[in-house]
């Protein structure tokens, strides 16, 4: 068996956790997340605590056991702290607007990127180079910094681009006459 899958997820009071067929539903203080369960697997639910438990010995079985417990975590830590994703800008004239749902970019393009944020999902900027993406969903969190990011990665001879706040970019040197 998975040896994340041993250990039960503590459910915190004030997170209400409801199951109905395959379907697991968690809501707390920062929303409300669902997730579709393996038929692999299934919940035992004891006070508390979330126990998984695979259904047969299979690999696939072992291993979605554990992806499921993880991910039960992960909505627990979403309805209670959620999570956030902070990019910088790295440019000259590289800045970004948050305005309602929509991220404004400014990337050295000939025209303005305007980012559509997704439901549940909220962007703001500290400053004109910085954004911090916040959500309740650990995986549209990252996706939404990913789709930022895409614009313009960060280059290795300027280190140019939409970075993570804590990524390393190596620096290449540049080509000697």
């Amino acid at each position: 068996m998975s040896r994340v899958a041993k250990y039960p997820v503590e459910i915190p009071k004030g997170v209400e956790f409801s199951q109905s067929g395959s379907t697991v539903t968690m809501k707390g203080s920062k929303g409300s997340l669902s997730l579709v369960l393996s038929p692999e697997v299934e919940l035992k639910h004891e006070g508390n605590q979330v126990l998984v438990t695979r259904r047969s010995h299979s690999q696939v079985a072992s291993a979605m056991s554990g992806t499921t417990r993880a991910l039960l975590a992960n909505m627990v830590k979403g309805v209670v702290k959620g999570f956030e994703k902070k990019l910088e800008l790295v440019g000259v004239g590289y800045r970004a607007q948050a305005q309602g749902n929509k991220v404004n970019l400014t990337l050295g393009f000939s025209h303005p990127l305007v980012y559509e944020l997704p439901k549940g999902i909220t962007a703001e900027t500290p400053s004109q180079t910085e954004i911090v993406i916040r959500g309740a969903d650990k995986q549209v969190v990252g996706q939404v910094a990913a789709e930022i990011r895409r614009y313009r990665k960060p280059e290795p001879y300027k280190g140019k681009g939409v970075r993570y706040t804590d990524e390393h970019v190596v620096i290449k040197e540049a080509k000697k006459k």
